[in-house]
C-alpha cells in the first residue's frame, strides 16, 4: 500500500475528521496541533446539508444533538433593544441563517478528537517548520518533535495555514480579505436573550452581537466591524482588546457591557474575515482541508459543512485510489470545486455591507430586507437556495481496512 502513514496539521474539526475516514480506511494518522490540548469553546458553528449527513455516517449525531445549542433563530435589535426584525431557526427549514443544529465549535471538535483518540497519534504544542518533498516521500521538520517522513501530508490548519504557506506561497496570495474585523468571546453576564441570537448594528459598519452559550448564563458574543485593512500583531492580544474598545466606544444597545466582558474573557480571539481561493488545493503530496484550502468565512454558515465534507471525500478518494495521491487528489479536487465555488457564494445581503450596513438607512433597509425574508413567498425561495447551498450528492465509498 503507497502513502500509508498520514500526517494532518490542525485538530480543529477538519483533521480529526479526516483521521476518522482515514483510519477506517486502515492509514495510519498523526495529527499535529499548535495548542497544548483541544481548543475549548469557541463559538457556536453549523450543522446543516451534506455536513450533517457526514456527522450521521459517523455515527456521531446524536452526541451532536445532545450538546447542540439551543437557540430560537436571529432578532435584530436597535440601540435601545427594540426589535426591528426577526427571522426563526425554522424559517428555512433548519437551513437558514440559524440552523437546525448549532453547536459550539470546541464541542464539535472534542466529539471528533474522543472519535479519534484511541487509534491517532497526536502531537500537542508543536508545529510544522518545514516540508521537504521528494519522489518518494514528505520529510517534515517539527519545532520540538524529531524530524520525521511521511507518505503525505495534509494541512487543516485554518486560514493563516503554516502548511500552505510552506508548500504553496504566501498567504497574501490566497487569502481575498472581505473588509470585516471579528472578537469572539465569551461572556456570563446577565443580558437576557431568551433563546435569540440578537444582532445590534450602529453606523460605521459596527455589529455587535450576543448569543446563547450550551451552559445556564453563558453568552457567546461578538463584535464586528468593517474597515481598511489594519496591521496588527496576531500575538498581542492586549492590543487587539484595546482596537476594538475603541472601535466600539459610544455604541449603544448592551455593547457596553459586552466590551466589559471583553476585557478578561478567557477565549477572547480577534481576526479578519476572509475568503481563501486556490486554483489547486494539492501540490505534490502535500494537501489542503477546510479552510487552509477553501474558507468561506462565518458569513456563508457552511465552513463547518466544507471541512466535513472535504474530509469525507478526500479520504474516500485515497481509499479508492489505493493510496496513489495522484489520482486522488485530482478527483478530491473534480468532487469538492463545484460544492466549494456554491459554498463560497455569499447569501443574499450576505458580505460585509449587508453584514455590516456603513449607514443608518443602509441599516434600516437592511432590517426590512430581513423582515420580507419571512414572508411568503421569498421565504420558500430562500429556503431552496439555502438548502442547495449545503448540500452536495455525497458519494459512497467502501472505507474499511480490507482495503489495504
Amino acid at each position: 500500500m503507497q502513502n500509508n502513514e498520514i500526517l494532518i496539521c490542525g485538530a480543529g474539526i477538519a483533521g480529526p475528521a479526516l483521521a476518522y475516514w482515514l483510519r477506517k480506511a486502515g492509514f495510519m494518522v498523526t495529527i499535529v496541533e499548535r495548542a497544548p490540548a483541544p481548543r475549548p469553546g469557541g463559538q457556536t458553528v453549523d450543522l446543516r446539508g451534506a455536513g450533517r449527513t457526514v456527522i450521521e455516517r459517523m455515527g456521531l449525531m446524536d452526541r451532536a444533538r445532545a450538546e447542540s445549542v439551543d437557540q430560537r433563530g436571529l432578532a435584530l435589535v436597535n440601540a435601545s433593544g427594540r426589535t426591528t426584525a426577526r427571522v426563526p431557526a425554522d424559517s428555512f427549514g433548519g437551513e437558514g441563517i440559524v440552523s437546525e443544529i448549532e453547536i459550539l465549535r470546541g464541542d464539535l471538535a472534542h466529539l471528533l478528537y474522543e472519535a479519534t483518540l484511541s487509534d491517532t497519534e497526536y502531537l500537542f504544542d508543536d508545529t510544522v517548520t518545514e516540508i521537504d518533498q521528494d519522489i518518494d516521500a514528505v520529510s517534515v521538520t517539527f519545532e520540538k518533535a524529531a524530524p520525521r517522513r511521511f507518505g503525505l501530508v495534509v494541512g487543516a490548519d485554518g486560514p493563516h495555514s503554516v502548511t500552505r504557506a510552506l508548500t504553496f506561497g504566501p498567504e497574501q496570495e490566497f487569502v481575498h480579505p472581505l473588509g470585516l474585523y471579528t472578537a469572539w468571546f465569551t461572556a456570563t453576564d446577565d443580558l437576557e436573550l431568551d433563546g435569540w441570537y440578537l444582532m445590534h448594528n450602529a453606523p460605521g459598519g459596527l455589529v455587535a452581537s450576543a448569543r446563547p452559550g450550551r451552559l445556564p448564563g453563558e453568552i457567546k458574543a461578538g463584535l464586528s466591524f468593517r474597515s481598511a485593512p489594519i496591521a496588527y500583531d496576531r500575538r498581542d492580544v492586549a492590543a487587539q482588546r484595546e482596537l476594538v474598545a475603541q472601535r466600539f466606544a459610544g455604541v449603544g444597545w448592551e455593547t457596553p457591557r459586552l466590551l466589559r466582558a471583553m476585557q478578561s474573557a478567557p477565549d477572547f480571539f480577534f481576526d479578519s474575515m476572509g475568503q481563501v481561493r486556490l486554483d489547486s488545493w494539492s501540490h505534490g503530496r502535500v494537501a489542503l482541508l477546510g479552510d487552509a484550502g477553501y474558507c468561506a468565512t462565518p458569513l456563508t454558515g457552511l465552513g463547518t459543512s466544507l471541512a466535513l465534507v472535504g474530509a469525507y471525500v478526500l479520504a474516500g478518494e485515497l481509499a479508492a485510489a489505493e493510496g496513489d495521491h495522484r489520482i486522488a487528489f485530482r478527483r478530491y479536487d473534480e468532487v469538492m470545486r463545484p460544492y466549494v465555488s456554491q459554498a463560497q457564494q455569499l447569501p443574499p445581503g450576505g458580505g460585509a455591507s449587508g453584514f455590516a450596513p456603513s449607514g443608518r438607512l443602509g441599516i434600516r433597509l437592511r432590517d426590512l430586507s430581513m423582515r420580507q425574508m419571512t414572508r411568503w413567498p421569498m421565504r420558500n425561495l430562500l429556503a431552496a437556495q439555502f438548502a442547495k447551498a449545503g448540500d452536495i450528492a455525497l458519494p459512497e465509498y467502501s472505507l474499511a481496512a480490507d482495503l489495504l
